[in-house]
């Protein structure tokens, strides 16, 4: 639908749609291009969506989206504790990113670095009980609220996990 022009959202009759609007201009300019446009815009916005309600479930918990990611990594782990740079590579993050998050979990005492006894090169990162304690709490809000989207049925979820990695294979990712 259109409205002076603009794309009406279909759901909602009264709220235009900025991405639709959006590739309705680039496919009067630069068709070929309209779709990719449209689907990183996509990507994007609802990354921004996401992260909002994820931030908002972990709030109560003081912790951001990486630093949660960081404190269930290592609660999985067997031992409770990673090489820093291995954190970095599990979470596809900077080395500097790992650094940091792990330091403002550590002033919390939710983690603790170590050498390792195999290397002292290597830095350890380890969960400490207050940090698994915080990790399961903050996971079962995550999971009350479906990670931001318990609307949407599980089968769709997937198939959006199944479209976003044959993204991610083309952008090399998977490489």
């Amino acid at each position: 639908m259109s409205y002076g022009g603009a794309v009406q959202n279909p759901d909602h009759p009264d709220v235009l749609d900025p991405i639709a609007e959006a590739h309705r201009q680039w496919s009067a300019r630069w068709p070929e291009h309209a779709d990719h446009m449209a689907a990183v815009t996509s990507v994007m916005r609802a990354q921004q969506l996401l992260l909002s309600r994820v931030e908002a479930a972990l709030k109560p918990f003081g912790l951001t989206f990486a630093a949660y990611e960081a404190l269930r990594l290592l609660a999985f782990t067997r031992t409770g504790s990673l090489p820093m740079g291995k954190m970095g590579a599990r979470l596809m993050v900077h080395p500097a990113s790992v650094t940091n998050v792990i330091g403002r979990l550590e002033e919390r005492g939710l983690v603790g670095r170590s050498p390792s006894p195999r290397d002292r090169r290597v830095v350890l990162a380890g969960i400490t009980p207050a940090g698994r304690d915080l990790a399961e709490r903050a996971t079962a809000a995550l999971n009350d609220t479906g990670f931001g989207i318990a609307g949407l049925p599980a089968e769709r979820a997937a198939e959006i996990t199944t479209a976003l990695r044959s993204v991610r294979a083309a952008a090399g990712d998977l490489d």
